[in-house]
């Protein structure tokens, strides 16, 4: 009975801290924007969001570029170079951005930039890419800034070596327990909605190890209310303002 009143306390804690919301591929179902633009991370500052996630890949001559896929109008980016992709537009007009274009426009900014570096295929070529992009991070002066999401582990063991203790990596994939991740000293799980809702006791294991929970692409108001009584740490949406006022709403 101790047991399952001291639970129910710690239950209740989590529900009742702050729930932060972070924008898929920033806030681009909005008038002007596009996914994974300028635009769409302007947007998702615009309206508070705490986050804003983008995803990264490089091309064969090492220009980190900013696409969810891993090809663009045709094209696949890591095995073809800057030159091939350089004016190739997105579907708001606005040219495909590179990190270097997405981490100097954050810069301006508040929202939090969640950069997610995508699995590619040539693992030499995903460490490089990780490499490439903290560097280019540290130079910006945006290290406090920046938070880390991936779902290669080997992209994660890389980036374990190459940021301070304090900077936050998580692993996207879904096939871990917190407890099989936590020699990593990883920041948490970053897992999607039905991964997590058939492992809902990932959730305060996670905690229990001082990891914290993302969950994503939470669009519904069904899974909205199933992350937030369940109280992760983080929900990434594609509908970021109806989250807004679920969470202000104490999940109404």
């Amino acid at each position: 009975m101790r047991r399952f009143f001291l639970m129910a306390i710690a239950a209740v804690a989590f529900t009742a801290s702050a729930q932060e919301v972070i924008c898929h591929r920033g806030y681009w179902d909005a008038e002007g924007s596009a996914q994974n633009s300028i635009r769409s991370l302007v947007k998702a500052d615009s309206i508070g969001a705490w986050g804003s996630e983008f995803d990264v890949w490089m091309t064969a001559d090492g220009v980190l570029v900013v696409n969810h896929d891993e090809s663009f109008g045709g094209v696949v980016i890591e095995t073809s170079k800057w030159k091939d992709l350089k004016n190739m537009r997105l579907a708001n007009g606005e040219k495909l951005p590179t990190l270097k274009d997405m981490l100097k426009c954050g810069k301006k900014l508040t929202t939090r930039l969640i950069l997610e570096l995508k699995p590619h295929e040539n693992k030499i070529h995903e460490a490089e890419a990780a490499r490439k992009a903290v560097k280019m991070v540290r130079e910006l002066k945006l290290t406090d800034r920046v938070e880390y999401i991936t779902f290669s582990y080997q992209a994660v063991k890389v980036l374990k070596t190459l940021v301070a203790p304090d900077v936050p990596i998580y692993y996207l994939n879904g096939d871990m327990s917190p407890k099989q991740l936590a020699p990593l000293h990883i920041a948490g799980i970053d897992y999607s909605i039905g991964t997590m809702r058939n492992n809902p006791e990932w959730i305060d294991e996670a905690h229990s190890l001082g990891m914290k929970v993302n969950v994503w692409t939470v669009n519904s108001e069904r899974d909205m209310d199933w992350c937030i009584n369940y109280g992760v740490d983080f929900i990434t949406t594609n509908a970021p303002e109806l989250l807004q006022r679920k969470l202000k709403n104490g999940g109404k």
